[in-house]
């Protein structure tokens, strides 16, 4: 099966500096992936080259199949920037009307259907829209694109919770009604939870974190037992993090390992607290085996 993102030792320099560095990803198609890390951590950059908006120092990068960036590749998918950059001046019709010029694939119909949904006036300036209409609308374009793939970079940022849950309830019933493949990025873990089925977590430019929520979800186990045998525990598991609490140690551990130690407890675990873990740990990584690919794009898995 085309995986909807493939990545092969992409990376991004910027003079002396890696923004992003050796990332090899294989992202299934049909899945709503959650891209997080903290700030400067190579998100942007990376959606940047998926989109083709720029050009990789290093690797290579392919989007259903197709080179990131190509005339097929860039029909088949709809980006999303942060903030929603639209023209103020227009008019909500005018907009549409835009990007209906700028798209050979377009659904009208679709486009108005929303809009008279979420109650957006087509008459209103975009500069007077609040700013949970203007990220509805620059999804409204994108959707009506009919694209295979949508790319999101941070679009709940600017939002208010209200705004961010009328947004994400837009997007999650395209997902269900067309099948689309999502590749956001968000630093919302929580809202994350309830919507994502597929994780990346990068920092520092490197990819850490990369699987099945739920497969990572069932993966890791807390651990919970005396402080004093932490430092000897930590060298027998694989741990992710350690926290001590006066005479009481956690540890977020990859499961897979020996049986739960005698004297300590374990507990499951939800995607916020792996994420945070990963995030303050990152050296440690990750990483699935290599999903089924389509060959013919010349990527390795």
């Amino acid at each position: 099966m085309t995986a909807a993102v493939q990545t092969a030792g992409l990376g991004k320099r910027y003079r002396r500096s890696w923004a992003l560095r050796d990332c090899t990803l294989s992202v299934p198609a049909g899945h709503v992936t959650a891209l997080v890390g903290p700030n400067g951590a190579g998100k942007t950059t990376l959606l940047s080259l998926v989109t083709g908006l720029a050009t990789p120092t290093a690797g290579t990068a392919h989007v259903l199949g197709a080179p990131a960036g190509s005339t097929a590749a860039r029909q088949r998918a709809a980006f999303v920037a942060q903030n929603a950059p639209l023209y103020p001046q227009l008019s909500v019709a005018d907009t549409l009307h835009l990007a209906r010029n700028l798209n050979p694939r377009w659904d009208q119909p679709q486009a108005d259907r929303r809009l008279a949904e979420l109650g957006i006036p087509a008459g209103r300036r975009v500069g007077k829209l609040s700013g949970g209409q203007r990220a509805q609308l620059a999804l409204t374009a994108a959707l009506a694109r009919r694209p295979e793939l949508v790319i999101l970079d941070e679009p709940m940022a600017p939002l208010d919770p209200l705004a961010r849950h009328e947004l994400m309830a837009t997007l999650m019933a395209s997902v269900a009604t067309d099948g689309l493949s999502v590749l956001l990025s968000s630093h919302v873990v929580s809202e994350l939870e309830r919507v994502a089925d597929y994780l990346i977590v990068l920092t520092g430019g490197r990819v850490q974190v990369a699987g099945e929520v739920e497969d990572l979800v069932t993966g890791h186990r807390l651990l919970t037992g005396p402080a004093r045998e932490a430092a000897a525990l930590a060298d027998r598991l694989p741990v992710v993090h350690t926290r001590q609490a006066g005479a009481q140690a956690h540890l977020l551990v990859r499961d897979g390992g020996p049986a739960t130690p005698p004297g300590w407890a374990g507990h499951p675990v939800t995607l916020e607290e792996i994420v945070l873990a990963y995030l303050r740990e990152p050296g440690v990584t990750a990483l699935p085996g290599p999903a089924p690919v389509d060959t013919s794009a010349g990527v390795a898995s």
